[in-house]
């Protein structure tokens, strides 16, 4: 099959004339027309630092594209930048990013017959939109990540995004005084990069690693280094020589590498969100995944890696201490990983680990001997009972109770929450309660690094249980359970509890539960109403009337909801 096979449509034969006319007025040439025609989905914007340097890598992309054959076509996605939006009405734009993402790459390759795709994005619904793109047109394809930010420092501490967030709760609760807060705040975001833990957008370039649909080191290198211009140069090549060998999405994002980045994730203590996207993005493919499967992979891979927002280190560290193949080829030699599954490249994953040691180095402690590792178990778990009969995700480790009973606080709104905790009304044993912010309810499903880092800064993270229909961002910890599913606007039981109700939050035994009679909730439930919808115009009441179940991912083109 010829490299061009797509493109022919627009640019073969006597019809497509003024096709090509077209195409000459943006640098083709004649001899240009039996070439592969490559997109270049660039997410380049100065909304964001993680999108900052993105044009850099479009361009190095571009020139590597035309150097090996292609001719490359260059076209802007959109971001929004979760840091800036949160604790806002504009974070409900944020999940919904990811639709539009996935939505106008799909839209622009699709209309102009690309042979092919290289997705460049650094925030965090840049990685799943683009996966979500590629997994639907199943064209030859590759994604480019625009690298981690560099860590602040004041102190003699590490910071990052998060540490800003948190220094709101301190300064709250007299911890620190103006003058700290605000020297954490002109420090946690030195340059260009996304958030730099393991947070959602760490965490996703890694899972896009493992699953082969981007070059080995490249999710956890750093923004701002040359290795990252490189690596997307290379990237590039790499695309030309999958179109040569019709390498595929779907030939890559299979029910073998979705639990491979699933282990990794766990791995690594990466993002709750990781359960949204990849159920979303296996969704795209076609792949049968399950919320269920996060939990039965969680029992059997370890915390390896001792990374923020819980452990001490940052991403940057990881890349130092040998990157995501480095933990691939631990789990591969305990058979935790499948080595068979292909990449990008053409090679199977076990080729491209086969000269990574066995045993992580022994002068860092960033990733953990086999022997060593921070948990037993992972630290993403699925919790279910009457609160989350279809599952909620809690991360659980450096939680020190993993078990609260307490009374509900119960919220319909972050923004009613969060006046609350700076209220200093939230007491040691309380579990909040913050509803009506899941896909449909919100719209969007926030994330709640607002309320949870002022938690953490006032010193109740340890003591007071938070849960929700929205989401965290992967900067979150503590004692808190996300995604809770029904949500309340679809009259899950969450919309029920009252002011005052017991709630157990058991994180061992995996279970949410509203310690209230069935025949109480059986009353309250048939006098609760639906609330009107908040938006009646626009994308956040488009996406509301489309958008899934939070247990399958949130999605918006399901054919059954």
């Amino acid at each position: 099959m010829p490299n061009n096979k797509r493109s022919q449509a627009i640019t073969q034969g006597a019809k497509r004339a003024p096709n090509r006319a077209m195409l000459r007025a943006v640098g083709f040439g004649d001899s240009d027309f039996d070439k592969p025609i490559v997109g270049v989905a660039n997410g380049f914007s100065t909304i964001t630092p993680c999108n900052m340097g993105l044009n850099d890598l479009s361009l190095s992309a571009e020139r590597a594209l035309r150097k090996a054959g292609a001719m490359p076509q260059m076209f802007g996605t959109i971001t929004v930048s979760d840091g800036i939006s949160m604790g806002t009405e504009g974070m409900k734009y944020s999940l919904v990013s990811r639709e539009v993402i996935a939505d106008s790459i799909e839209t622009a390759v699709q209309a102009e017959s690309m042979d092919g795709v290289i997705a460049i994005g650094g925030c965090d619904k840049n990685m799943p939109g683009a996966m979500i793109a590629l997994a639907r047109m199943n064209i030859p394809a590759i994604f480019v990540y625009g690298g981690t930010i560099k860590p602040g420092h004041y102190n003699g501490k590490d910071l990052t995004i998060v540490s800003a967030f948190e220094a709101v709760g301190q300064y709250t609760a007299h911890r620190i005084d103006d003058k700290e807060l605000l020297e954490v705040e002109r420090h946690a975001c030195p340059g260009a990069g996304a958030c730099g833990g393991m947070y959602t957008a760490n965490t996703m370039s890694s899972a896009i690693e493992v699953m082969g649909m981007s070059l080995p080191y490249s999710s956890t290198m750093a923004a701002e280094d040359e290795e990252k211009r490189l690596s997307a140069a290379r990237s590039a090549e790499v695309l030309v020589g999958a179109i040569e060998m019709q390498i595929r999405p779907r030939d890559l994002i299979t029910r073998k590498s979705l639990e491979n980045a699933i282990s990794v994730v766990m791995a690594v203590g990466g993002s709750t969100n990781a359960v949204l996207h990849l159920l979303a993005i296996a969704h795209a493919a076609e792949v049968n995944l399950t919320i269920d499967d996060f939990e039965e992979i969680r029992a059997r891979v370890p915390v390896l890696c001792d990374l923020k927002p819980s452990g001490r280190y940052v991403t940057t560290d990881l890349h130092q201490a040998g990157g995501i193949p480095q933990v691939m080829k631990m789990l591969l030699v305990q058979g935790l990983l499948h080595g068979d599954c292909m990449t990008i490249s053409g090679e199977t994953v076990a080729e491209i680990l086969r000269d990574v040691p066995e045993k992580p180095r022994e002068d860092q402690d960033v990733i953990r001997q086999w022997n060593k590792p921070l948990y037993a178990q992972g630290h993403l778990a699925i919790l279910k009972g009457n609160l989350s009969p279809e599952g909620a995700v809690a991360k659980i480790t450096g939680v020190k109770n993993p078990k609260i009973t307490g009374p509900a606080r119960v919220f319909e709104s972050e923004e009613a929450c969060m006046n609350a905790i700076l209220a200093r009304e939230i007491q040691p044993g309380d579990v909040v309660v913050i509803r009506y912010e899941g896909p449909k309810g919100g719209p969007g499903m926030r994330e709640m690094l607002s309320p949870t880092s002022a938690l953490i800064g006032e010193g109740l993270g340890d003591s007071v249980g938070l849960i929700t229909d929205g989401r965290f961002s992967g900067g979150t910890y503590g004692m808190v359970v996300g995604h809770v599913a029904p949500e309340a606007y679809a009259g899950g039981t969450i919309a029920l509890v009252k002011e005052g109700d017991s709630i157990t939050i058991d994180a061992t035994q995996r279970l949410l539960q509203l310690n209230v009679s069935d025949e109480e909730l059986a009353r309250r439930r048939a006098a609760w109403q639906p609330p009107a919808p908040r938006y009646k115009r626009g994308v956040l009441a488009k996406y509301a009337k489309l958008v899934s179940t939070a247990s399958r991912g949130a999605i918006t083109d399901s054919l059954d909801d």
